[in-house]
């Protein structure tokens, strides 16, 4: 039935709901994360890597960290950056155009489950044997002193096929408007919300129009709202703690840029999943948003591992080397972090709901593709072609004249020479000690008959 449903709607995109959830978890994450951890760490030791226990040798020589395979990956993209993050851009635009496929209007209660559940067969059942529209009508709320100039107005209206009088109290009444079906979903929204629209001309502000027809209207402009505000919010937000952990404009932006075309590219592989392999009527209101404020989080904690690496190295050795070094450093810890949380929200397709099963798909594809392409490929390649150029206006930038300034070359640095301290025995010395005016030295070790000998 429609009240269910909807409760299941509330329930997962409720706002108010999720936000202190979230705040709870992730505070809760930092605080274990700086107190127990550690502790744990040094009450068990190395044994804690168990079976895999690691060992400190002094005699081994130190392993360069742009060796192995993601430091082989970030010389094989210092060969040619610019081709290399050309085609992963295009790669991305290619993916992002499978939004032509989205279906925007948000869900409909039969379509909220992937399963057939008993309101589902209900209202199926009903939409059969009854006129299209009275089993789901529009609920019109009036006051006494319009309802005749209500109920007038509406039967005007050509979509409207029948009008009935419902239950009155406090000197409001109810109105059950059934309105002709459109050609699909968004047909009968344009529909109820000209109808509100000009009921309001007539009795504003003592009418309101409701019911499911309006309610996925109204959720529908409502995620539209918060597209507007929120994102542009978050980018800003996030370009500002980017822009003072690096010291740098430069950087942020491009950060910001990979992180954005993901998303679109997330986007456009969702939909033609979800059109063509999961044949989903729709797309729930608040997944482009949901979608959006996950990825860029979980993107820009991948940016700040990587790039982070990078200017650190960056104090010591040239841009295009930091950056094969930081790739190298981080390259299997992103991947690896990747890989889990990409798994934990696959766990959640197994749900019979349509809006977790499209959350969790699309977040998972999203981070998979940020830590596999955007991350190891794209940030890299982008760093390698712009150079110094990246860190400006900090002094990482060599104070030249950044427009003027290019990439410059790696050379990978001579293997660590770790130097060999050897211990030796010394040769004991007999000391001499020398009496009266020095012409006669005394071995104090040797003696003649219980005196110093002087020869």
């Amino acid at each position: 039935m429609p009240g269910k449903t909807d409760a299941w709607k509330g329930l997962l995109l409720d706002p108010l709901a999720i936000r202190p959830v979230s705040a709870v978890g992730v505070t809760s994450a930092m605080l274990a994360m700086m107190t127990l951890l550690p502790a744990v760490m040094v009450v068990f030791g190395r044994w804690i890597f168990w079976p895999l226990v690691p060992h400190h040798d002094p005699d081994a020589e130190e392993y360069p960290a742009d060796h192995g395979r993601w430091g082989a990956l970030g010389r094989r993209i210092h060969a040619n950056p610019r081709l290399v993050w050309v085609v992963t851009v295009i790669g991305l635009c290619l993916c992002a155009s499978g939004l032509a496929s989205y279906r925007a209007g948000g869900l409909g209660n039969a379509d909220v489950f992937l399963s057939r559940p008993d309101s589902v067969v209900g209202q199926e059942v009903a939409e059969r044997h009854f006129p299209s529209g009275e089993a789901d009508p529009v609920q019109v709320v009036t006051t006494e002193q319009y309802v005749r100039d209500v109920i007038v107005d509406t039967a005007q209206r050509p979509e409207v096929t029948a009008i009935s009088l419902g239950a009155a109290g406090n000197g409001d009444i109810l109105l059950n408007v059934t309105v002709r079906g459109g050609d699909g979903e968004e047909a009968e929204q344009h529909e109820v919300l000209a109808l509100r629209d000009r009921l309001r001309a007539v009795a504003a502000p003592d009418v309101n129009v409701g019911g499911n027809v309006a309610l996925i209207a109204d959720l529908e402009r409502g995620a539209q709202r918060d597209r507007m505000v929120i994102i542009p919010l978050v980018l800003l937000v996030v370009f500002a703690v980017l822009a003072v952990l690096l010291r740098s404009l430069i950087a942020p932006m491009l950060l910001l840029a990979t992180v954005v075309l993901s998303f679109l590219a997330t986007l456009g592989i969702s939909s033609l999943a979800f059109a063509h392999l999961f044949g989903f009527a729709g797309v729930d209101q608040g997944f482009v948003l949901l979608v959006f404020v996950l990825l860029v989080a979980l993107g820009v904690d991948y940016n700040i591992f990587l790039m982070h690496r990078v200017r650190e190295e960056a104090h010591r050795y040239s841009t295009a080397h930091s950056a094969i070094l930081g790739l190298g450093a981080t390259g299997g810890v992103i991947t690896s972090a990747g890989v889990v949380l990409a798994g934990t929200f696959a766990v959640l397709v197994v749900l019979p709901l349509t809006q977790t099963v499209q959350l969790a798909f699309a977040v998972a594809v999203g981070v998979l593709l940020d830590t596999m392409i955007v991350r190891s490929v794209l940030v890299t390649a982008l760093t390698l072609d712009v150079g110094d150029v990246v860190w400006w206006p900090s002094h990482l930038a060599r104070g030249t004249r950044w427009w003027h300034r290019g990439p410059r070359p790696y050379r990978p640095p001579a293997p660590a020479v770790r130097p060999r301290v050897m211990l030796r025995p010394r040769r004991l010395v007999r000391p001499r000690v020398v009496l009266g005016s020095g012409k006669v030295a005394l071995r104090k070790s040797e003696k003649v008959g219980g005196e110093f000998s002087g020869k």
